[in-house]
């Protein structure tokens, strides 16, 4: 059950690409793309390193998944069916302390619309779809 009362997230479709990274999902994990050529991480992934151009030298790699909000907005009025009964909603982008390139967005659940600290300090939870599948969220380090 989400911790953002309303919420129905919507259920990724892993394709062969995406599959390792939403089965790690499910094992509360995080992993990225990792160019054991030039140590470039990749999110999302990708066919190739955009760094070096190799496609034959990436490899999942777990990372810890802190990181800290650069930048939020609030959504009041969204046409994605399931934020509907949530709204209004955070959407923050978190910036992994790992590598400050790599961006994901979250909803912050425990924040209150619009009570974004930004700059503060996060940590990797994972929510459930209505599928099951586990989406890697963030929230407020406390």
């Amino acid at each position: 059950m989400s911790m953002i009362p309303g919420l129905e997230r919507p259920a990724p479709v892993p394709n062969e690409q995406t599959k390792p990274f939403w089965d790690a999902c499910n094992a509360r994990r995080l992993v990225l793309q990792n160019c054991t050529a030039c140590s470039r991480l990749h999110y999302p992934p990708t066919q190739k390193c955009s760094q070096c151009g190799a496609a034959d030298t990436l490899e999942w790699k777990e990372v810890q998944g802190k990181g800290h909000i650069d930048v939020f907005f609030v959504i009041r009025d969204s046409r994605i069916r399931g934020f509907r009964s949530a709204q209004p909603i955070n959407f923050a982008v978190i910036t992994l302390d790992e590598d400050p390139g790599i961006n994901f967005l979250s909803n912050l659940p425990g924040t209150a619309p619009g009570k974004v600290p930004v700059g503060a300090p996060v940590n990797l939870i994972f929510e459930p779809t209505n599928t099951g599948q586990l989406l890697p969220e963030w929230q407020v380090a406390t």
